[in-house]
């Protein structure tokens, strides 16, 4: 698994930064002010940081955005990053700076000069998150190795505290991108269900359920999605009991590893792309080693359904009618709208188990949240007002686009079957929004519910907010802050 570069927070050492190799980052106010490092660079470069801060280049920077000074005089380091950011920025700031510190690092060691800088640990996070590359099946390139991130501060106690929990977040992130980046050739069930099962060495109680319990409980419909896989399909439930004797909050996720769309079978342009149809469980699992790894107060439980969508002789066909665990019956009318067969026995399974206290389900579910909401903002459904202005809060706070989208009884009309309880499908008018509208039908009463369609942000073409291209981890960040600030005792 890629591993996020190593953290450490120092006093702040005059005498350190002329011999420190690798990138040296320092930070300028828009006005042009120095503090105490900046000024010791100043100095040792002869003045080119501050002939820098007078420029018009410098000028036309927005905050948190960076520009090398390669190879400066009188400094080991190869290059002196200037990133424009007052001492006192926001948080979003403080990580945009970070990013910036991050996408130059690229693997090299790096000494940001930080002094008595605000938000020193979203700066840590920023660097952190975006030094990332998926390097795992490259032979020419050089593999990309963990850096080091030595952040030089005024108040290193202080800074310790806060940035904690930095490591275990970047941690978390990174696994998802691991997960959903990964070649479904490679990242199989079973192989998918052995790297969640390896979460047990944090601490977790972690339990893989395999079909013929999986038959025993019922959860047809999930099993159903499967049939025409070699691959076995799976269940796999995380909990993390950190919190006394408190109900848990349950986290569902999509986990096909591949999908063709079965019998519906997908066009070819774009297919490959398909091996990012996990991303749900993916995310679900970058959560649960976060607050793992931080060691959270809080109790959390992770469920997440395996399986693989393929054509076989064996796979179910539109027009089949399937029962779930709940025991409504569903009328298969396309075999590509298999996630939500997927997550309704597993949402249903962690209300019977767990009793939850709330439950979020993630899924890369429709094509039509990404005409909606473009890849700007995940998809936002919910039944409880209060329980959905907690998580667009965090999200809102920890810069992961979301938005609210509707539910209501109208759209349940084009769920109707002639010959089941429902149809897995309501046709094109408002695909994002029929879909979630099936999933409802598995929330138990009085349970507070958020259902996420991630589709649009699981995984990019080009480079995002924290990550580059491919998989972005969107999600382990505003859940973990949802989880921290709700949930902890």
């Amino acid at each position: 698994m890629t591993t996020p570069a190593a953290l450490s927070i120092v006093p702040v050492d005059l005498d350190l930064i002329a011999e420190s190799e690798g990138r040296i980052a320092v930070f300028v106010s828009e006005s042009g002010q120095l503090d105490q490092t900046a000024r010791r660079v100043n100095r040792l470069t002869r003045g080119a940081l501050e002939r820098f801060a007078e420029s018009d280049t410098f000028s036309n920077m927005g905050t948190g955005e960076a520009k090398d000074l390669a190879f400066p005089t009188g400094l080991a380091a190869d290059a002196v990053q200037v990133v424009k950011l007052d001492r006192r920025p926001d948080a979003q700031d403080a990580r945009r700076a970070g990013i910036a510190i991050g996408r130059g690092a690229a693997g090299k060691p790096v000494l940001v000069l930080g002094g008595n800088i605000r938000w020193a640990n979203e700066i840590a996070l920023g660097a952190l998150l975006r030094d990332y590359k998926f390097t795992n099946h490259k032979t020419s390139d050089d593999p990309h190795e963990p850096g080091a991130v030595t952040l030089m501060v005024s108040k290193p106690d202080e800074v310790s505290d806060a940035a904690s929990d930095v490591a275990a977040l970047a941690s978390g992130v990174f696994f998802t991108r691991d997960l959903v980046n990964a070649p479904s050739n490679v990242l199989t069930t079973i192989e998918f269900a052995d790297q969640l099962a390896a979460l047990s060495e944090l601490g977790m109680k972690v339990e893989v359920l395999e079909e013929d319990q999986l038959e025993k409980l019922g959860m047809r419909t999930l099993l159903a999605v499967g049939m025409g896989s070699e691959s076995p399909s799976k269940v796999v439930v995380m909990e993390w009991s950190g919190g006394g004797d408190e109900a848990p909050l349950a986290l569902i996720g999509k986990g096909v590893v591949f999908d063709t769309g079965g019998i519906s079978l997908k066009p070819a342009g774009g297919m490959e792309d398909m091996t990012m149809d996990m991303g749900g469980a993916g995310t679900v699992a970058g959560v649960m080693k976060a607050i793992a790894m931080r060691k959270a107060k809080a109790n959390v439980v992770g469920l997440v359904g395996l399986v693989e969508n393929m054509p076989d002789g064996r796979a179910q066909r539109p027009g089949d009618v399937v029962t779930s665990m709940k025991g409504d019956t569903v009328e298969v009318i396309n075999t590509d709208a298999e996630g939500r067969l997927v997550l309704c026995d597993v949402m249903w399974y962690a209300q019977e188990r767990f009793s939850p206290v709330g439950m979020i389900d993630l899924a890369t579910l429709t094509g039509a949240v990404i005409i909606g909401l473009g890849h700007e903002n995940a998809g936002v459904f919910a039944n409880d007002d209060a329980f959905c202005a907690d998580f667009l809060a965090a999200s809102e706070q920890e810069g992961e686009g979301a938005w609210r989208l509707p539910l209501g009884p109208g759209y349940d009309k084009q769920l109707k079957s002639r010959v089941a309880d429902m149809k897995n499908v309501g046709g094109r008018p408002a695909g994002s929004i029929t879909a979630a509208q099936f999933l409802q039908r598995f929330v138990q009463e009085d349970v507070p519910w958020i259902h996420l369609d991630i589709a649009g942000v699981a995984s990019l073409k080009s480079e995002g907010p924290h990550a580059p291209a491919g998989a972005t981890g969107w999600g382990v960040l505003a859940l973990n802050r949802m989880i921290a600030d709700g949930y902890e005792v």
